[in-house]
């Protein structure tokens, strides 16, 4: 049995063509601020993915690209400025944040209405409760792949390893709303290989390059691998040993290619339902 690919590289194509010919309706354009502190290489790489992704949304984005020295005064003033800018719906700054920067404090310094990420206690309590005004990015890219590939987490046994607050807590809040049956794992889970195999859909969150071996996956299950990782020999990887879990499965993400062009599509998605929302519509 040969799994069916989910490309995530043609969907957030599709979805980022949806949002472009929504922005072309409004009143004005989404702004998108970015805020970049130090020079970590991967995240430059985002931000500029970012700013590309702003142009083919038809949208309006700012870059600030402060130095390492910034001080959280710095920051925080930034950050206030934009809350009160008409012309920024979204706000999103960059993690990791240089050392002697509190991160906490800067995210719940944006505005929840900006909160193009979901990282704000507002949005996440918004989302617990099944109310979400955004879908955090990564956990909400995966739920439109498998509602694209018509998987319906409905009654299905769903296992996500890993338990952080970007991907893990909130993946398995949103399978949960979806009314799957959800099962976290995490580093203290004694049982997780059998969890894992018992899983209809599988979600890896862990950044573990050959985490899921072909024996923790099910016959006929749905593998999403969330992970970027790279191997011995520096190639992106995720989780999941592709080729052995492909074999097994129905349906397989790839890294690269699978939920990172999701993750970057659904930041623009968010972005324009901030833009309504500012503009009443």
């Amino acid at each position: 049995m040969a799994a069916t690919l989910i490309d995530g590289k043609a969907l957030a194509a599709k979805l980022k063509k949806n949002v472009l010919e929504e922005t072309q309706t409004l009143p004005r354009k989404p702004g998108l601020a970015v805020i970049l502190v130090g020079d970590n290489p991967a995240s430059r790489v985002y931000v500029t993915s970012k700013r590309k992704d702003c142009e083919e949304c038809g949208f309006y984005s700012e870059e600030y690209a402060l130095p390492a020295e910034t001080t959280q005064k710095q920051l925080l003033d930034l950050v206030a400025e934009l809350n009160g800018r008409a012309d920024i719906d979204g706000i999103l700054v960059q993690l990791p944040l240089p050392k002697g920067l509190d991160e906490k404090e800067v995210l719940l310094a944006i505005d929840p209405s900006k909160d193009v990420d979901c990282f704000h206690p507002y949005n996440v309590g918004q989302l617990t409760i099944g109310t979400p005004v955004f879908q955090p990015c990564t956990p909400g890219g995966v739920m439109e792949m498998l509602e694209e590939y018509g998987i319906d987490p409905a009654g299905k046994r769903c296992v996500v390893l890993g338990r952080s607050n970007i991907v893990g807590k909130p993946m398995a809040m949103l399978l949960l709303h979806a009314h799957g049956t959800v099962v976290m794992c995490h580093s203290k889970t004694p049982d997780m290989k059998e969890l894992a195999a018992s899983a209809d859909i599988l979600v890896s969150a862990v950044g573990k390059t050959g985490l899921v071996t072909a024996d923790m996956v099910k016959e006929g299950a749905v593998v999403i691998d969330v992970a970027m990782n790279r191997n011995d020999a520096g190639k992106l990887c995720g989780d999941v040993c592709f080729e052995e879990a492909a074999v097994k499965v129905s349906y397989i993400t790839p890294v690269p290619g699978g939920v990172g062009p999701m993750t970057r599509a659904m930041l623009m998605k968010n972005t324009l339902t901030a833009a309504k929302l500012h503009q009443g519509l």
